[in-house]
């Protein structure tokens, strides 16, 4: 059968299972099952006689979202909480992962430029940073005591506080994203400039490593969940620019739907950072070298694994059991 016809034949099926898919039409589990299988036979003849072909790629796809949909329906009313985490959140971040390359290209050439700003320019820290956190962070400095910040106020008031304060950094990283994209990459530019400049700052006045296993005991999770934040303002962004075959109505809402549930699964980072920075980091000098990076590189295992390493490995299982069904 020539491609063009199999397309011609199947296309209005197609689009039925789009729209169950995206909620506008409602099935039941057992008939879910049958779009299932009628679906996977449709993938099984075009992996056939169309290996290399677009029409191979969109089945794929098309299989792996309906398959997502049939699990959900049967599983997710036990633990939907478990589900989310587990494999919702994950196949999204699967689905939209060059939108987290941008990010991360992004804020690296943001606090790139930072820094650069801060070696030629002496007095760019004090307008980043404001001249009373300089001056007060300069006397901690020479008292020993890089990290004299965070170790102001009550920990559980500087806790509640901060946390606050960066889920409200990152809902405008967000959020900003309704303008075309450019609002969150301004936003991260703000703060990506800002870490910079605050690092070279530290490292000017020979204070690199101690504010180090201070401020990257939560900074890990903080910035990260930071870029995953921008990630998300970003497909909203495209989502307005790059409709493709949705109306810009209809693409706008699958975006924002979509990276609304990306943007949720940052704040538990969020809020752990916030508890690391209200009543561990100030104490992050007196603490073991050891006990420093233990904390750093074993928040930087968790988030990294969770949004580079899972979303893949959550991909192969689906993939796996959907070959699995057309065997």
């Amino acid at each position: 059968m020539r491609e063009v016809y199999f397309i011609k034949q199947n296309k209005e099926k197609w689009l039925g299972i789009e729209q169950v898919i995206q909620g506008k039409i409602k099935k039941n589990p057992d008939d879910l099952s049958s779009l299932y299988i009628n679906l996977v036979n449709d993938l099984a003849f075009a992996q056939t006689y169309y290996p290399k072909s677009n029409t191979t790629v969109y089945l794929n796809h098309l299989s792996s979202q309906i398959f997502q949909k049939i699990y959900k329906t049967k599983r997710v009313e036990q633990n939907r909480l478990l589900y989310f985490f587990k494999t919702e959140v994950p196949m999204l971040v699967y689905e939209y992962r060059r939108y987290l390359l941008y990010a991360f290209l992004f804020f690296i050439l943001f606090t790139c430029i930072g820094v650069l700003s801060g070696i030629y320019d002496k007095g760019f820290a004090n307008i980043i940073l404001g001249e009373g956190y300089v001056n007060d962070t300069i006397d901690n400095i020479k008292k020993g005591n890089a990290v004299g910040v965070y170790q102001s106020g009550s920990t559980w008031g500087s806790t509640i506080g901060i946390i606050f304060n960066n889920i409200g950094v990152g809902a405008k990283l967000y959020i900003y994203g309704v303008f075309g994209g450019v609002g969150t990459l301004y936003a991260l530019l703000s703060n990506s400039v800002m870490l910079g400049s605050f690092q070279y700052f530290f490292y000017d006045y020979g204070a690199l490593k101690d504010s180090a296993r201070g401020i990257w005991l939560h900074g890990v999770f903080e910035i990260f969940a930071m870029v995953v934040e921008a990630m998300c303002g970003l497909i909203l962004g495209a989502s307005i620019l790059f409709p493709r075959t949705y109306s810009r109505f209809e693409s706008f809402k699958n975006g924002f739907k979509n990276s609304f549930k990306i943007f949720l699964s940052t704040i538990p980072f969020t809020i752990c950072a916030g508890i690391i920075e209200g009543y561990v980091t100030r104490h992050a000098l007196k603490m073991p070298l050891i006990l420093n990076l233990i904390i750093i590189f074993g928040c930087l295992g968790i988030i990294g694994f969770y949004y580079f390493v899972y979303p893949y490995i959550v991909n192969k299982n689906i993939n796996s059991q959907i070959n699995d069904a057309i065997l």
